[in-house]
């Protein structure tokens, strides 16, 4: 049986998908907010009303914030302590507080950008239409 091409409406670019979910916005329609509040994901888009009830993100995010904010601050530290020999009180409260920052821009963008690779690949229900519930007869 011949593979059936698939109309234009049916594709979905995984990068633009990533980069709507990291600027907060629908994967689908890139307008309406993403989220609800910090880090809850709506049940549905307002502008388009694709369904979001079944993203599973887990801990995705998490990790790879943990992943960046790890790498991004170990090189840091090392290169000021190398470079300046700054005194230990300006470590304890420099880099705590840079990582805490970093980490708060960085989850809910990922968290954004892992729902948008799930919309966009069709993963986890994001390949039912978004329409009311088919009856499976």
């Amino acid at each position: 049986m011949p593979m059936q091409s698939s109309s234009p409406q049916d594709e979905r670019p995984l990068f633009q998908a990533m980069r709507r979910g990291w600027m907060r916005r629908c994967p689908k329609c890139g307008t309406a907010p993403l989220f609800e509040g910090y880090l809850k994901v709506r049940d549905h888009c307002g502008n388009c009303g694709e369904a979001y009830h079944h993203h599973r993100a887990d801990d995705m995010p998490a990790w790879a914030t943990i992943l960046i904010v790890g790498h991004l601050l170990a090189g840091s530290i090392l290169t000021a302590e190398q470079t300046w020999q700054p005194p230990i009180w300006i470590h304890f409260t420099l880099w705590p507080s840079l990582g805490a920052a970093i980490s708060l821009f960085l989850l809910p963008r990922l968290k954004g950008a892992v729902v948008g690779m799930q919309w966009a690949n069709r993963m986890h229900g994001f390949d039912q239409p978004s329409g009311p519930a088919r009856s499976l007869d």
